[in-house]
């Protein structure tokens, strides 16, 4: 652990039943280096504690006791007697099971669900994931569904429900917002207290890996979002630990985040990232999960990260890059692909940090995809113009090319699009509520062809007309609308059609698989490309982003003889008028926009199309 190089932490600290001699009972150790001394409470009822003191175990400053009698389900606290001799009451940083909110003790917990889906284990193994279909639903597991009175679906009681819903949508993956147990449900799982621990809001460790097990036996694979950037202030938990800074950089300039009122964990310390990697392994071990979204990795790289001049030290080189956290991501991701190869590891990193899901033998930071927030804001940009301005603003649409093979990107609509009063997707769009839904059934179609893996969060699928609160469930009720469930479809037929065409995902990071076909339509308001596949076939995607039809409307393509409508989104299966080009397509040999051959269309307003050759 001094060293940095121990990933399994969870082995030796936290708490442990255990059998010492014929007698049984459970073995409690935590890293407390400072501490003057440290006990362990047994919460025998409210209030009312046993203490046991332990003992240290120098050099590293880990302290231990064994209590016999005790066993699964004992809540317990450490009470951390200080340097300066003040008693705190502490969260074990390494508890497997937590009280649920406001609820602060930690639960002893030994896990006994046993996972079935050895055979989805045994395809991720085979799994190609650049060059395989991924399409990921994003998920809060507190909102996505509700009880009549309010309360939120139980861990087993989503394992009822969700696997099935997001399997008939079509989506490969569930990414799940922070799980780690948290105080505050308002942080949505982003201010991590227990690193070790599934929140207990919707039940115990056992029902949560019943959970992964029943989207795994549907074939779901679960990413899930992990929080190292930053951990919050309470008392009770990390923060001053033994008394000093100890998990946070112990100056105030590395070590507090000013955005968002919290600590920052201090990278260069071995203990701490072992800690951290710890934390990651235990939940591809123990929870089988597939794939890990690292947030708010720019936070973590750049010393000056939301700080002005003055409020941060420059690194011994002069620069601006947080080296210690570099060398923390390098060796998180070389660590954990080393021992699951098969796991994802995704970046959200908002700045420019060049070489993101490069390898970390050739200098990048080794993630497998990055979050492309430059594209989610343009295309957002473009989209929520008026139909008559966007045809000037074509490199809204056309600049994200400059850099679409600079990293493995994954195209995110995510929560945090939803919230804060930036509207949900549909009231971005402009016009009345039937343009609005015509450019949200456009948008998905546009982003569902556009190279790049695909991510959507829940509600997205149901046109939602509010903001996303976290306290609530999702607007079921708008099913009812012919509009609202023709959004649904579509998303449901854009993943069965994703799945079925190669073209969209085969060659996904090769910039020689995309080409735009009617680029120079900019004027008209059309945009259209072409994503070709290994046997030379294409999807062309085709976007009339104005309001107005076209009839007889001559777009090039790449290829001679027939082509077939596999989608358009003003189908009135999507809630659209029905105008369609239904039958057969046939190209000729005129040229147009630079392509050899053409065909004839009809565009309906606002409207998408995909043409499979």
């Amino acid at each position: 652990m001094a060293e940095g190089h121990y990933d399994r932490l969870y082995d030796k600290l936290g708490s442990h039943c255990a059998q010492i001699d014929g007698v049984e009972g459970v073995n409690f150790a935590v890293w407390a280096p400072r501490a003057r001394s440290v006990s362990v409470i047994e919460w025998v009822s409210a209030g009312d504690g046993q203490r046991h003191q332990m003992r240290k175990l120098e050099p590293v400053g880990i302290w231990e006791v064994f209590v016999p009698g005790l066993g699964d389900g004992v809540a317990y606290n450490y009470e951390v007697t200080t340097s300066l001799g003040h008693n705190v009451i502490k969260t074990d940083p390494v508890a497997f099971a937590t009280e649920a909110p406001p609820g602060t003790a930690s639960i002893v917990f030994s896990p006994s669900y046993a996972f079935r889906d050895d055979g989805w284990m045994e395809r991720r193994a085979r799994w190609d994931p650049f060059a395989s279909p991924l399409s990921i639903y994003e998920v809060h597991l507190g909102s996505w569904r509700r009880h009549e009175d309010g309360r939120p679906l139980s861990y087993r009681e989503l394992a009822a429900a969700l696997p099935a819903y997001i399997a008939d949508l079509g989506f490969t993956h569930a990414e799940l917002l922070p799980l780690a147990e948290h105080p505050f449900g308002g942080s949505w799982g982003y201010q991590t207290t227990n690193y070790f621990a599934p929140t207990a809001r919707y039940g115990t460790p056992d029902d949560f890996t019943f959970l992964i097990d029943s989207l795994h036996q549907a074939g779901i694979g679960v990413i899930v979002d992990w929080v190292p950037a930053h951990f919050p202030k309470d008392e009770w938990a990390l923060a001053r630990f033994d008394g000093d800074a100890l998990y946070e950089d112990s100056d105030p300039r590395k070590g507090e985040h000013p955005d968002w009122q919290t600590l920052v964990f201090d990278y260069g310390r071995p203990e701490v990232r072992s800690f951290l990697i710890s934390s990651t392994l235990f939940w591809a071990r123990r929870f089988h999960i597939d794939g890990f979204r690292v947030d708010a990795v720019a936070s973590m790289l750049y010393l000056d990260y939301s700080r002005t001049k003055g409020e941060w030290t420059p690194n011994r080189l002069g620069g601006r890059e947080n080296l210690e956290a570099v060398q923390f991501i390098t060796e998180l991701t070389t660590t954990v692909h080393a021992e699951h190869p098969d796991v994802l590891l995704i970046a959200e990193e908002s700045g420019a940090w060049p070489g993101v899901t490069a390898p970390v033998d050739q200098g990048g930071l080794g993630f497998d995809f990055k979050w492309n927030l430059g594209w989610m804001h343009d295309t957002l940009q473009h989209f929520g113009r008026e139909p008559a301005q966007r045809r000037g603003h074509l490199e809204d649409l056309t600049f994200t090319l400059m850099y679409a093979w600079s990293e493995r990107y994954i195209l995110p609509l995510s929560h945090d699009e939803v919230v804060h009063e930036k509207r949900s997707l549909l009231v971005k769009m402009p016009g009345d509520e039937t343009q609005r839904a015509a450019s949200l059934r456009s948008l998905l179609a546009y982003m569902w062809a556009y190279p790049g893996k695909q991510l959507l969060f829940m509600g997205g699928e149901l046109a939602q007309e509010r903001e996303w609160n976290h306290d609530a469930a999702l607007d079921w009720d708008l099913l009812e609308d012919r509009s609202h469930a023709g959004v649904q479809q579509l998303v449901r037929d854009l993943n069965r059609l994703y799945l079925d065409l190669p073209e969209l995902w085969q060659q996904d990071h090769s910039a020689d698989a995309f080409q735009w076909t009617a680029a120079t339509e900019a004027d008209n308001g059309i945009v259209s490309f072409s994503r070709s596949g290994a046997d030379g076939r294409h999807v062309i995607c085709v976007c009339n982003l104005t309001g107005v039809l076209w009839s007889g409307f001559r777009i090039g393509v790449p290829t001679l003889g027939p082509l077939e409508e596999v989608l358009n989104t003003d189908a009135a299966t999507y809630g659209g008028d029905g105008i369609t080009n239904a039958g057969s397509l046939e190209s000729t040999p005129q040229a147009a926009q630079g392509q050899p051959h053409s065909v004839v269309l009809t565009l309906a307003p606002t409207t998408t199309l995909w043409l499979h050759t």
